[in-house]
C-alpha cells in the first residue's frame, strides 16, 4: 500500500475508486465500505484509495477555539489506521493535512482541485450524511451533480447497523470509555489493541518492582484508566500483563498520555521494538495517590487481579504464574 502526505505528484497520481473519511478506528461499517471500493476498482480496473485526515478535522477546529475537549479521542492512531486499511486491500492512502487553507476550500475547489485533478476519481463512495467544503456546504446530491459535470460516478452506503445499534466511531468511544471491550469487539470486528515502539520511560516502575515497556500515545486516546492486557510481538504467543493508559498524575503534571505495560514473568530489553498491547478488561480508573508507597500497593494489587483473571480465563493468554520478575 503507498502512503502519501498530501495529495500525490503529477507523477504519481493515477485513475482511482475513492472514499473519503477519517476511518478512526476501521470499525464493521468503514470495513463495508472499503470492500465496496474493492470492489468497484477491481470491476473498473483502478486503484482502490482513500483519502484521511490529521488531524481529525473535529479536532483542528476545537483547538482553533481554544477547547481541546470537543475533540473525539482517538481510537487508533495513525500507524494502526493505516494497517487496517492495508488490511482491507486499499492500494493507496491519502492523508491529507487538515489546515486552515483546506478547510477554506469550497465544494467547487475540493471537487477540481483535489477530486479530479490532484486524485484523478472515476468512481467515489461517501456515506449517506456525508459533507465537504467550506461550512460543510457540499453534500451527496452536489456531489453527485459534480460527478456527472467530471465524469466520475458518486455511490453511497447506507449506515451499516449491528442489531439496532448504528455502528459508528462514536458508539465504538463510547464502548472503550465503558471498559466494555465486549462490545467493541463487535463494533470493530476485531479485539481492541493499540500498537507502537517501546521506548524509554523514567525508569520509575523498575524502582517501584514493576518495570514497564512505554508506549507514547499521542492523541488523547479513547480510554484511560488501569487495564488488563495482553501483548503481541514479543514471543510467539500472546503475554499477560497488565497495563496503565493515562497521564500519571502521582508522578507528573505535564498531562502527557503513555501507555505503561508491565508484563508478567518477562525479562528481556524491548527498546524499540513494535508491540500491538490487545485490552481484555477494565480493572479501574486511574487515580492520583499521596505518595509513591501508596502507588506501589495500589500496582500490586492491581497485578495480583490481573493474574488471577487469566488463571479464570485459561486459553485467554499463555497463562501468568509466579513472581514478578525484574526486567
Amino acid at each position: 500500500m503507498k502512503v502519501f502526505r498530501g495529495l500525490p505528484n503529477a507523477a504519481a497520481r493515477a485513475p482511482c475508486a475513492l472514499t473519503i473519511g477519517n476511518f478512526d478506528g476501521v470499525h464493521r461499517g468503514h470495513q463495508a465500505l472499503l470492500a465496496h471500493v474493492r470492489a468497484a476498482a477491481d470491476r473498473l480496473g483502478l486503484e482502490a484509495a482513500v483519502m484521511t485526515f490529521e488531524p481529525h478535522p473535529r479536532e483542528f477546529f476545537a483547538r482553533r477555539a481554544g477547547d481541546l475537549s470537543k475533540a473525539p479521542p482517538r481510537i487508533a492512531n495513525l500507524r494502526d489506521k493505516l494497517q487496517s486499511l492495508d488490511n482491507n486491500g486499499i492500494d493507496r492512502v491519502i492523508v491529507e493535512h487538515f489546515s486552515e487553507h483546506f478547510a477554506a476550500l469550497t465544494p467547487q475547489e475540493f471537487t477540481e482541485k483535489v477530486l479530479v485533478d490532484g486524485l484523478h476519481v472515476k468512481w467515489l463512495m461517501v456515506g449517506d450524511d456525508f459533507c465537504y467544503g467550506a461550512k460543510r456546504a457540499g453534500n451527496v446530491a452536489l456531489l453527485q451533480e459534480a460527478g456527472r459535470h467530471y465524469g466520475f460516478q458518486v455511490e453511497t452506503l447506507p449506515t451499516v447497523m449491528n442489531g439496532e445499534i448504528r455502528i459508528s466511531s462514536s458508539a465504538v468511544r463510547t464502548a472503550l470509555a465503558a471498559g466494555d471491550f465486549a462490545h467493541a469487539q463487535q463494533l470493530l470486528g476485531h479485539p481492541y489493541a493499540i500498537s507502537g515502539h517501546v521506548i524509554h520511560g523514567a525508569k520509575l516502575g523498575r524502582t517501584l518492582g514493576f518495570p514497564t515497556l512505554n508506549l507514547r500515545v499521542p492523541h488523547r486516546p479513547a480510554l484511560a484508566g488501569i487495564f488488563i492486557v495482553q501483548v503481541h510481538g514479543l514471543a510467539d504467543a500472546p503475554l499477560p500483563a497488565v497495563a496503565s493508559l493515562g497521564v500519571r498524575p502521582t508522578v507528573e503534571d505535564s498531562g502527557r498520555v503513555l501507555l505503561e505495560v508491565h508484563v508478567f514473568d518477562f525479562n528481556q530489553s524491548c527498546y524499540g521494538r513494535q508491540v500491538r498491547v490487545e485490552f481484555l478488561h477494565k480493572l479501574r480508573d486511574e487515580e492520583k495517590y499521596v505518595d509513591l508507597p501508596t502507588l506501589t500497593a495500589a500496582i500490586d494489587r492491581d497485578a495480583e487481579q490481573a493474574r488471577a483473571w487469566f488463571r479464570e480465563h485459561a486459553g485467554a493468554s499463555n497463562g501468568a504464574t509466579g513472581a514478578t520478575d525484574r526486567i
